[in-house]
């Protein structure tokens, strides 16, 4: 019989020639532990997923209490189904008021393919405006925006009139005109090594969408759910968008993603044509028990209150020459050295020798992805940091 290292490598798609082949047996909350019961100490949380840790037991219990009742019922929209309803319900009440309908998704990628289409629908444009060095998914209308030339050129032709901004140059909001469907951005840009929008540049950004009719999309399936120490990460930046992506860390571990728009610009989808936008999946029932228990142990557990305090502990402990700079927003951190060819033997190092699994960025391969469960332990921060100074004191001589 073949093994699931083996079946993996013969039978399950690959996205790279070089995989972790890390083989995980079960979770729980900050570690992964692999067939011989090695603990791994997680700090990427899946890529900014497990915001409430790995198998967090009101999350377990949530999903054991919908799997009693009913799984899939129908397409999207049709029938009335608690969960979603509610999840719906509990999502706009930490939102401003004007962001009141959400679409259910299965992933990140969906919520921008979704929210393109919305934009699109209801300004009667169809000139798309996204950042240089932003990632938004992989799907066709997804990658068109991600404004990355390394990424796409290979499945081209994608949506035509699609266009980048630099971000937080003022000057190039100028491109934002009266063709614009809308403006597609991170609140904290996350491939690009967690990069904050610079004073007043999200609210200009806002004026000139509003000054043009151009709707302002905000992708926060990184940053949400709170990843950045508020539960929406354009909290911290005085503005509000038109449109909000969010998935990641919403699901507690399982698959789902959301767009959530006010609700007269979200009622396009139901006329000319109908069902102008669907899905079989979306919404799914135990994945929507999942959020809205993630959601929960988030406020109910005040996890928020821990998150500025926990970055601050990473960037007193993680000091050494080698380490040029520590950029973050709450617990989404970036931990930059010279250069990919020495900082990918200090994951593997870590990895390997330390057991801590980490990460780089895609578009910024010089930078440590740190982005661990917000119910990460101070000890357990100790750990993490002890372990990868020693892992970078193993590479850089």
């Amino acid at each position: 019989m073949l093994t699931p290292r083996q079946l993996f490598l013969r039978h399950q798609a690959q996205t790279s020639d070089f995989p972790l082949l890390l083989e995980i047996e079960r979770a729980e909350g900050v570690y992964m532990y692999d067939a011989a019961g090695q603990a791994y100490l997680d700090v990427i949380s899946g890529i900014g997923v497990s915001n409430v840790g790995h198998r967090h037991p009101r999350v377990l219990q949530a999903i054991q209490d919908q799997l009693d009742k009913y799984l899939h019922l129908m397409v999207y929209g049709e029938v009335v189904q608690a969960p979603p309803a509610r999840l719906a319900q509990a999502l706009t009440a930490t939102l401003p008021a004007h962001l009141d309908n959400v679409y259910f998704t299965n992933s990140g990628t969906e919520a921008v393919e979704g929210a393109l289409k919305l934009a699109k629908r209801y300004t009667g444009r169809t000139r798309l405006l996204s950042c240089f060095n932003a990632y938004h998914g992989s799907t066709h209308g997804a990658l068109s925006i991600t404004g990355s030339e390394g990424f796409k050129n290979a499945f081209r032709p994608l949506l035509p009139d699609v266009h980048h901004l630099r971000r937080n140059h003022f000057e190039d909001l100028e491109m934002i005109d009266e063709h614009t469907a809308a403006v597609v951005i991170e609140t904290v840009a996350g491939e690009a090594g967690v990069r904050l929008p610079d004073p007043g540049y999200l609210p200009a950004l806002r004026q000139r969408c509003t000054e043009v009719g151009a709707l302002l999309i905000l992708d926060e399936i990184q940053s949400g759910f709170g990843r950045t120490g508020t539960f929406w990460a354009f909290e911290q930046f005085g503005i509000e968008p038109d449109i909000l992506l969010t998935a990641k860390g919403m699901g507690g571990g399982m698959p789902i993603g959301a767009f959530i728009a006010p609700q007269h610009i979200m009622a396009g989808f139901k006329t000319d044509p109908i069902l102008g936008h669907c899905t079989t999946f979306g919404g799914h029932p135990v994945s929507c028990a999942a959020a809205l228990a993630t959601l929960q142990v988030i406020q109910e557990d005040n996890l928020l209150a821990g998150v500025a305090r926990k970055a601050a502990r990473f960037r007193e402990l993680l000091v050494h020459p080698a380490i040029r700079e520590v950029r973050n927003c709450g617990l989404m951190m970036a931990v930059e050295f010279d250069s990919f060819e020495v900082l990918k033997p200090i994951i593997d190092h870590a990895l390997w020798h330390e057991h801590i699994l980490t990460d780089w960025f895609l578009f910024c391969d010089n930078s440590l992805r740190i982005a661990p469960p917000l119910t990460i332990t101070e000890e357990q921060i100790d750990a993490a940091c002890a372990g990868l100074l020693r892992a970078i004191a193993s590479v850089v001589k």
